[in-house]
């Protein structure tokens, strides 16, 4: 595993001690592994709904009302 040395601002410094001194890390390494999957988690989520939402948009829009829309996907739904 790669070494580091990286600076906290006093704050994060005091919160991350906090969470180690309360058992819920072993150490403060393991809080920063662990906040970094998690951020690269939530990347993943947000790059998969951003393509959603680039795949609806250049598929066009539509001049279907809120009703018609409605009866097309419970019709979808219902086979």
């Amino acid at each position: 595993m790669a070494r580091q040395s990286i600076s906290f601002t006093k704050p994060n410094d005091e919160w991350l001690k906090a969470q180690v001194d309360s058992n819920e890390y072993s150490s403060k390494s393991e809080l920063v592994n662990d906040l970094i999957r998690q951020a690269r988690k939530q990347q993943l989520q947000i790059d998969w709904i951003r393509a959603k939402l680039d795949r609806a948009e250049a598929s066009g829009f539509t001049e279907d009302s809120k009703t018609d829309i409605l009866a097309q996907s419970k019709s979808l739904l219902n086979g």
